[in-house]
């Protein structure tokens, strides 16, 4: 049973003050091969997932917008066209070489003008308060060591009337998908990783870090009671594998 002290790191416990630095390297081993094996390991689907979450965003020329734990930049960019050149995108991650693929994308696509690289611990976001229209974490938030705190640091930074979207793994709602994911989770992904990416440990603890993400319910209680948002809704996408939640502060 985990304390205050202790924390999950896959399926291990380990020191809360720990886990930040071992997500890093897990990051840092990956980061190179990340956006090729999203391909892999979704088939493909992640940027059915992340179009999705861009529609829900519903954003609007001029907003501002916080994507948190926005690693290579794919959503930052889209997010980028979208708001405009009167808009604001922040690009944020913990990890300096994630983020750095991630400025290096948005060079090559023109948009640096309208997207600011940031590196920053989502638990303690260095923004003024009632800030942004919009937040987004895709695929970052299980992570995240303190996840009630940092969702709290996200309300305070977003304005009256804005919209949180959470994309992240989450807990199949049919029994013969959950064996079938398991089965591809625990014993094709970490493989892949070897192969791909050169790194099984990595692509292991990922596969770990999503079962001791909270459920659907959990999590939605978790964005209502610890971060303290006015309502929060949830979005099944491919039978709970995925899942958008979707917060409002008022």
């Amino acid at each position: 049973m985990q304390n205050n002290d202790t924390t999950d790191f896959g399926f291990e416990e380990v020191p809360s003050a720990d886990k930040q630095r071992r997500v890093g390297e897990v990051f840092t081993s990956v980061a190179q091969k990340y956006d090729v094996m999203n391909d892999l390991m979704s088939f493909g689907i992640h940027r059915l997932w992340k179009r999705f979450t861009l529609e829900m965003c519903a954003l609007r020329p001029g907003f501002r917008v916080l994507d948190l734990a926005g690693g290579t930049g794919d959503l930052a960019l889209a997010q980028a066209r979208r708001v405009g050149e009167n808009g604001q995108v922040v690009l944020a991650d913990i990890n300096a070489e994630m983020l750095q693929r991630g400025r290096d994308r948005c060079i090559d696509g023109g948009l640096l003008g309208r997207v600011a690289a940031v590196q920053c611990n989502a638990e303690i976001l260095p923004f003024a308060d009632n800030y942004f229209d919009c937040i987004t974490v895709a695929f970052g938030l299980r992570n995240v060591t303190g996840k009630g705190k940092a969702l709290a640091s996200m309300q305070r930074v977003l304005k009256p009337g804005g919209r949180l979207c959470v994309l992240e793994f989450s807990k199949p709602i049919y029994e013969p998908l959950r064996k079938i994911y398991d089965l591809y989770s625990f014993q094709l992904l970490p493989r892949m990783g070897e192969w791909v990416a050169g790194d099984r440990d990595s692509y292991r603890y990922l596969a770990e870090s999503i079962r001791m993400h909270p459920d659907q319910e959990t999590l939605r209680r978790l964005i209502l009671d610890e971060g303290g948002f006015d309502e929060a809704e949830v979005h099944n996408l491919s039978g709970g594998i995925v899942a958008l939640h979707r917060a409002f502060k008022y």
